[in-house]
């Protein structure tokens, strides 16, 4: 299954009978299990599940009761979705073997559509990075160049999707963990705008930015999870009586237009500045002389506050961290030590067991900035430097329709490359970490490749709630090009 069809043509197929649901889970098994050795991009499978699933669908489709718009389709969850079947592990030590007794609200979601959910993809602890890395079980390779990181946290996501291994996974994005590597990798990735999908089930990072989003190989394709998993949810208190307009129905109606006449598309300067590789920039920039070719309007913008939006994500997301894994004590939850001692000691003894060094490091930042005499210089600050960064990106916005950018600054990087300096790691990020701040829609999307090659990705960002846009917007481009029906498999040859 090296080329397995689109998740809307499966699912029609499946749905017509023309397809077996059964059949499609074993090719997606066996090609796990011949190419995941090398990438480890699955934490785990749950291989007895899906066969179950496939067979009812299967059993559905002949009584003429299969339905559901994701019927038959193969689907990865990252290892910090939580469900029943299987673990959980968040890629943490403290979360070894852990079995959720509830499922996520977009697992549930995607099961009532008759997807098949295959398994857990790896990524950085607690969805703390940007390589896929930080992970207690190993680092994800990419399937362009095994020497290299398909990014993060969300790697092995992206990795099942860019390997056709499955057609769709979901990932989350917490300051750019579902796009930088869907650019990484060469496939399309969606973060929705903040509250469009439940986020019950996705065990916290930063409860203020996680958003969970689907990662595929066409526009298509994750308007239909989308269209799947968003939604109010009352179990979540962030998810917003937003309507779900019919995703699907937007992106069918760009594709069959051949202009791009009336969009206006905003160029931030900010984005294309010193940093950023001469080839991802001419890759970009090319990207929207096509759109512009098609009758778009390219209009320079500005977003003034953009360029602290680092130094805003790092005080802002390490002090949701440090407050949401502070359950995580060996006495309650996690991992406890074998060592005993005082309470004091079990504590100490136990995080410091359970969790890897980029999540340490994180939460003693998080606690500084939280600390007395600290909040108002550090955490408040930071909370006013976000606000202004949301009034930038809505002032821009309301002179366009979109936004567009580089996805990442790079193409990936070489494994352990950045490992020993974490201010370069996190400035992998740089283009994506603004967009959750003021809690925008984005989309990555697949623009060319480098000299090595590597994909890279153009990232579009619509204004809240705006998806319809955003997928009418990216459709266009995909329509007019096919960086996205590129694979590693082909490019080895």
């Amino acid at each position: 299954m090296n080329t397995p069809p689109t998740v809307l043509d499966l699912a029609a197929a499946t749905r017509a009978g023309s397809a077996s649901a059964p059949e499609t889970c074993a090719a997606t098994l066996a090609a796990i299990q011949g190419a995941d050795p090398r990438l480890n991009a699955f934490r785990e499978v749950h291989a007895d599940a899906a066969i179950t699933t496939a067979r009812n669908v299967d059993r559905d489709v002949v009584a003429g009761t299969a339905s559901g718009p994701l019927a038959g389709v193969p689907i990865a969850l990252k290892d910090n979705i939580v469900t029943r079947v299987g673990t959980t592990s968040a890629g943490s030590r403290m979360l070894a073997g852990y079995r959720s007794p509830y499922d996520a609200t977009a697992a549930t979601r995607l099961a009532e559509a008759g997807a098949i959910l295959v398994g857990k993809t790896n990524c950085d602890e607690f969805a703390m990075g940007s390589s896929t890395e930080n992970c207690a079980f190993g680092p994800t390779r990419n399937p362009w160049d095994l020497e290299r990181v398909p990014g993060g946290s969300s790697g092995g996501a992206a990795v099942a999707v860019a390997a056709r291994l499955v057609p769709a996974s979901l990932g989350s994005d917490t300051g750019g963990s579902i796009r930088q590597p869907a650019s990484f990798c060469g496939v399309v990735g969606l973060k929705p705008t903040y509250g469009r999908v439940s986020r019950y089930g996705l065990i916290a990072f930063g409860s203020s930015l996680d958003q969970i989003g689907p990662i595929t190989t066409t526009v298509a394709d994750a308007a239909a999870v989308l269209q799947v998993i968003a939604g109010h949810d009352p179990a979540d208190a962030t998810c917003v009586r937003e309507p779900v307009p019919d995703f699907s129905a937007a992106v069918a109606e760009a594709a069959g237009e051949d202009h791009a006449r009336g969009l206006r598309i905003g160029v931030p300067a900010e984005y294309f500045a010193e940093g950023l590789d001469p080839e991802v920039e001419a890759a970009v920039r090319s990207a929207l002389a096509l759109y512009a070719e098609h009758g778009a309007e390219l209009v320079p913008v500005t977003l003034p506050h953009v360029d602290k939006a680092v130094a805003a994500y790092y005080v802002i997301a390490t002090a949701e961290c440090s407050s949401n894994l502070a359950r995580f004590d060996g006495v309650r939850f996690g991992h406890r030590s074998e060592q005993g001692g005082s309470i004091e000691q079990l504590v100490s003894r136990s995080r410091a067991e359970g969790f890897g060094d980029e999540v340490k490091r994180r939460i003693m930042l998080g606690t500084f900035v939280l600390s007395s005499g600290y909040y108002e210089a550090f955490y408040d600050k930071a909370l006013r430097v976000r606000r202004l960064i949301q009034q930038g990106f809505n002032a821009a916005l309301e002179r366009v329709d979109v936004l567009a950018c580089p996805t990442a600054p790079t193409t990936a990087f070489r494994l352990g490359e950045k490992a020993a300096d974490p201010l370069q790691m996190y400035l992998a990020d740089i283009c994506t970490l603004a967009v959750n701040l003021a809690g925008l829609p984005a989309i990555s999307i697949p623009c060319g490749f480098d000299s090595g090659g590597l994909p890279i990705g153009l990232q579009l960002i619509a204004p809240l709630f705006d998806e319809v846009g955003l997928l009418r917007a990216a459709q266009r481009y995909e329509g007019w090009t096919d960086w996205h029906a590129r694979c590693p498999d082909a490019r080895r040859g």
